[in-house]
């Protein structure tokens, strides 16, 4: 394990993914440019884009490094921008939020006040069609059993997170195969392996609303939900009352895309979940008979 820099000044690199968002790219870059402690690198990794977009903004933002890649999706662009990083720190943005102009100093400062810290989030702004809006309750980012919560939702803001990169020579980069739920899977991931701490304030601005979110694009997300948990239970890390959640979240997962691939006359589907449900319910018994025996 590769302790975490305790240096005044640690090397902080922003990674930003983005696939033709040229204008809520502008705003996200121009809110890293203004935070009061400057990042060390800025990169932006265009996902193949078809809109321009390093050709309309790379003059407004010389100091950005701009890299290309065929369309492979933002788990594949992601992970490209870290493994290209050359900060100590990576810090990650999603080209449709932005950032409170305290954001990176507020981390640093914490990261040099716990100086054990690998991993550090912070509290969101929601803006919905130009609104403000308060996030869902079942969304809290407190420390209490989040690893147990988040197997039901992501709880976590990859746009808030600021991380030691050995952590991905531990726990492996964002998974490609995942079209969206590559954060969920990530999270558990990192959750299993180390704490990550939360800065109570809300200094990462997410926006939602807009077409192009990959979470209104792929119904049944909850069928990588429960690939990512299927990965997730051949981890030597995990403890037993932690694989009945997973079985129990699994379980639960697989009977409502059981019920929705039903409804769209999908039998062959449903049926595939079906079987994948009493599997997990057949773990589960099997195990609380164990421990009754």
């Amino acid at each position: 394990m590769v302790a975490p820099s305790r240096s005044d000044n640690p090397v902080v690199s922003v990674v930003i993914p983005s696939y033709n968002r040229k204008g809520f790219l502008r705003l996200a870059l121009q809110s890293v440019i203004s935070q009061t402690a400057k990042p060390d690198e800025i990169i932006v990794v265009d996902d193949g884009s078809s809109d321009q977009t390093v050709e309309h903004l790379s003059s407004k933002f010389p100091s950005v490094t701009w890299l290309r890649q065929e369309n492979q999706g933002v788990a594949a662009a992601r992970n490209y921008g870290i493994c290209r990083a050359r900060g100590e720190w990576i810090a990650l943005l999603d080209s449709d939020d932005q950032w409170d102009k305290n954001k990176l100093e507020e981390q640093i400062h914490h990261l040099k006040v716990h100086p054990d810290c690998r991993a550090c989030h912070t509290q969101e702004k929601w803006i919905r069609n130009q609104n403000q809006v308060t996030p869902p309750t079942y969304l809290d980012k407190s420390h209490e059993q989040l690893f147990k919560r988040s197997l039901r939702h992501c709880l976590i803001c990859t746009s808030s997170c600021m991380f030691h990169r050995s952590l991905f020579d531990e726990i492996g980069l964002f998974d490609e195969a995942l079209p969206v739920c590559e954060d969920y899977d990530f999270w558990l991931r990192l959750l299993l392996h180390t704490p990550i701490d939360l800065i109570d304030r809300p200094l990462t601005v997410k926006f939602g609303g807009h077409s192009d979110q990959l979470s209104t694009s792929h119904w049944g997300m909850d069928r990588y939900r429960i690939q990512s948990m299927e990965n997730l239970l051949a981890c030597q890390a995990m403890s037993k009352e932690q694989k009945i959640w997973v079985w129990e979240i699994l379980a639960q997962k697989c009977q409502i895309l059981e019920q929705g691939f039903t409804k769209r006359n999908k039998h062959s589907e449903a049926q595939t979940y079906s079987e994948k449900r009493k599997r997990f319910e057949q773990s589960l018994r099997h195990f609380h008979t164990l421990e009754l025996g």
